[in-house]
């Protein structure tokens, strides 16, 4: 008799073995995307901070910021393969633990360059956790409207990141901005203990794409040198006009090789599905507004308006708020309303805050600007979970890493290229007040020219046909 009741219990104990090892990928995934965030907005306060112990004019600055993005655009596309090659549970792993050596590198910084050194690990470790952590959640939860949930869960460690980052790095460079990078170690040390509890993940082993690999880093780096090099010397500089050529003949070497390639790191019929290509234009245009205005903004609300590492940080606690109330919300929201509704009102509330923040008076007062700014914080629930979720819902859970990387990328390109452009035109000769409200109406105009490419999806994301 005892065998039958042991036998009967056995799918629900395999039940919940499973629903753990689900709930420890998704949390594991969550506090990833939060260091990986965390880091992307919390050296914005302390640039000034920064500045004066290490020395380093704007260009100094941009590289702070863009060593790390360059790096996590550069290396995510191979960090996809590398995913669906080794397995998301392997691969975020490896990244994790390299994360946090490299946010010890950047506590300890000697010097500028030691620091940007040290961001550029950083940020090829995001890389390897960006897309492992999408890929797990694709796995954990096979369930198409189970996978949505998650991924707006997923969402929150974003949210909590953006919200706190702004604050906790003010509060912290008060202190020294030296510690806003030791918060990574305990987080990373839970990460690792919740991967531990997490079920092995599948792979497909294929040769690593050299050519692909080698001329994408090489395009996007060239493109973003040149961007912010043109800040100092201009666009006409002959070292400027050889980083854009060196780039246009590299992106030119990566189509070909992608396109003949045996085992492409991005294959090109992924862009078949129109659900997919519109993916990667609204994150490249999101993210052009969502990192370019902390990066303008806290520069201009500390050299122009006087404020504190502190105060600029409270100034964008409205703006992260309202991000982090609404993105648990956000799937729920979808499907009731339709993803190309919440995606293209996301976008066109984005395109009117920047706007509005780029033609006010500059007499305007600074709670005014932070409730402006909750525009721009709004379209993050609205916008990017429902992107998420429709990407990884439109391709195979074997190029779940791939697509993950290419959409990505796509984001980190947008921020990358925001910062180098924006921090030229912060330089340029008609002065830094013109180069803020330029960069803020540029990085507008590209949010509504997403919005206009979100209505190419269906209220149910599927694409109409090419």
């Amino acid at each position: 008799m005892p065998m039958p009741a042991v036998t009967s219990r056995g799918p629900a104990v395999q039940a919940s073995t499973r629903q753990g090892s689900a709930g420890s990928a998704l949390a594991a995934a969550v506090l990833g995307f939060f260091v990986i965030t965390l880091d992307a907005v919390v050296v914005n306060v302390a640039l000034p901070s920064i500045r004066r112990e290490l020395g380093g004019g704007i260009t100094g600055l941009q590289w702070v910021i863009d060593g790390y993005v360059l790096m996590f655009a550069g290396l995510l596309l191979s960090a996809g393969s590398l995913t669906d090659r080794f397995g998301a549970r392997r691969v975020f792993g490896v990244g994790v633990a390299l994360f946090v050596v490299a946010s010890v590198a950047c506590g300890l910084a000697p010097g500028l360059g030691a620091l940007i050194g040290a961001r550029f690990v950083q940020g090829a470790a995001a890389a390897l956790m960006m897309p492992s952590s999408m890929a797990l959640i694709g796995q954990a939860y096979p369930d198409p409207v189970k996978r949505a949930r998650a991924v707006a869960v997923w969402a929150v460690g974003g949210a909590v990141a953006s919200s706190a980052g702004p604050v906790l790095g003010g509060l912290l460079t008060l202190v020294s901005w030296r510690l806003i990078f030791f918060i990574n170690l305990p987080v990373g040390a839970v990460a690792l203990f919740l991967l531990a509890c997490t079920a092995r993940s599948p792979h497909r082993p294929a040769p690593f794409d050299w050519i692909g690999q080698c001329s994408a880093v090489v395009a996007m780096g060239g493109l973003t040198y040149g961007a912010i090099e043109a800040g100092a010397a201009g666009f006409t500089a002959p070292h400027v006009l050889a980083a854009f050529a060196v780039a246009a003949a590299a992106l030119a070497a990566f189509v070909v090789s992608q396109a003949r390639g045996t085992h492409p790191m991005v294959p090109l019929d992924l862009f078949r599905s129109r659900i997919v290509t519109v993916a990667v234009a609204v994150g490249f245009a999101f993210v052009v507004g969502y990192y370019g205005l902390p990066f303008v903004m806290s520069l201009y609300l500390q050299q122009l308006r006087g404020l504190s590492s502190l105060a600029t940080g409270l100034v964008f606690v409205p703006m992260m708020l309202i991000g982090l109330v609404l993105t648990p919300f956000s799937a729920r929201i979808a499907e009731r309303v339709g993803a190309r509704t919440l995606i293209t009102t996301g976008l066109v509330l984005m395109a009117a805050g920047l706007a509005a923040l780029g033609v006010v008076p500059a007499s305007t007062s600074v709670p005014m600007l932070a409730v402006l700014m909750v525009l721009v914080g709004v379209a993050g629930p609205l916008v990017m979970p429902p992107v998420m979720a429709l990407l990884l819902n439109a391709v195979p859970v074997a190029r779940a890493g791939v697509a993950s990387g290419v959409f990505n990328t796509s984001r980190q390109l947008g921020g990358a290229l925001a910062v180098a452009v924006f921090g030229a035109l912060l330089t340029a000769p008609a002065g830094f007040l013109h180069g803020v409200r330029t960069s803020l109406l540029i990085a507008a105009a590209v949010a509504l020219a997403a919005s206009a490419a979100s209505l190419l999806l269906t209220q149910n994301g599927i694409a109409r046909p090419a």
